[in-house]
């Protein structure tokens, strides 16, 4: 499709959100009215651009025709000449951006808030730690991009690490700001529990889950298995007098999910449906995308949380992405949420790949 008629049929959607959002009915509706606005948000700096466009497409429509008309005064021409070529360059510039931006919203889910999992994997104790580290640099990244984080549920370490820890991230575009983060990470260093100094190699699970809301996935209490029990750990005395603690397991899925972190029941289960929502959505939409890559003879790769994404190599003040072959030495900063250099990167190869498929 070209340019011109992707924006009109984009600017067709955004007055039909004008209107959606002003309808009384609209906003009555709580979550239907949260949906629309984080639409709005994405669609409307496609707008500020196609107004520019626009603007810019008439004067160089009136160039044109005073091109034709200034018949034998060559100097006339020249200038005309130079404007529109200076013009163009601009209608260029502009239509690179909007393809960027309507590249982003191919997908589907860029409005959506996440959870993020961080699970400790091979490594001990030098896991967990590390586990806190990539949690304390993707709240710093959603910091820097104005982004909410809230710690769902956590398992900590007596030396102030993690076993798990899960924290949903929201705001505008928070899956656009961490889907590239599923997979292994993998870090060396010299673990502060190793005496000898020498370089220890532990990994990391993160997994991404795209955020659903109530009406998208229908949970049926009958499907449910519901187990309360004590929560342990750090977090008071009342983790040793009431039954905080939940545990879901979803039988058609097999899903599990278990939340302790809030003082109340009724917290902990609202969390935990959250997080099972969240994995229920994941799991179909990771099934469709098989089903259509298989259709297409092609084969999908971007949800794989079973690979090696990326290298944390302390010594070096490195890190490594094995997904493209980036190297950037300034692991410190990266690790302190500038992030920011690895996810472009990755966008910009994304964009490459979507651009040759279509």
């Amino acid at each position: 499709m070209r340019i011109r008629e992707r924006l009109e049929k984009t600017e067709e959607r955004f007055r039909e959100l004008e209107r959606l959002l002003a309808d009384p009915a609209t906003a009555r509706d709580r979550n239907k009215l949260q949906s629309l606005g984080k639409e709005m948000a994405l669609l409307r700096p496609i707008m500020g651009i196609f107004e520019q466009y626009r603007k810019t497409e008439k004067e160089i429509e009136g160039l044109a025709h005073s091109r034709g008309e200034s018949r034998g005064d060559e100097a006339m021409k020249g200038l005309i000449d130079e404007e529109l070529a200076a013009l163009e360059n601009e209608q260029k510039k502009r239509e690179g951006r909007l393809e960027d931006l309507f590249l982003r919203d191919m997908e589907p889910n860029a409005a959506r808030d996440v959870i993020v999992e961080i699970r400790a994997g091979t490594g001990g104790e030098e896991a967990a730690l590390f586990a806190a580290d990539l949690f304390r640099m993707y709240g710093m990244y959603a910091g820097n991009h104005g982004l909410r984080v809230e710690v769902m549920d956590v398992s900590p370490t007596g030396i102030g690490g993690f076993k798990e820890i899960i924290l949903s991230v929201s705001g505008e575009r928070a899956y656009g700001f961490f889907k590239y983060e599923s997979g292994i990470h993998r870090v060396q260093r010299v673990p502060k529990t190793e005496a000898s100094g020498r370089i220890h190699t532990s990994a990391v699970t993160v997994a991404v889950l795209p955020e659903a809301a109530e009406e998208e996935i229908e949970i049926l209490s009958t499907d449910l298995r519901i187990d309360v029990y004590r929560a342990s750990g750090a977090g008071g005395q009342h983790v040793n007098k009431t039954e905080s603690a939940v545990r879901i397991t979803h039988r058609p899925t097999g899903f599990v999910v278990a939340c302790q972190d809030e003082r109340s029941q009724q917290k902990n289960k609202a969390k935990a449906l959250r997080i099972l929502r969240a994995k229920i959505f994941d799991f179909r939409r990771e099934k469709q995308e098989a089903e259509t890559a298989r259709n297409r003879k092609e084969q999908v790769g971007s949800g794989d949380r079973s690979g090696k994404i990326r290298t944390y190599n302390y010594p070096d003040n490195r890190l490594t992405d094995h997904r493209i072959g980036l190297t950037l030495h300034s692991l410190s900063q990266i690790l302190d949420g500038q992030l920011d250099p690895v996810v472009k990167a990755l966008a910009e190869d994304e964009k490459v790949r979507l651009l040759t498929a279509l």
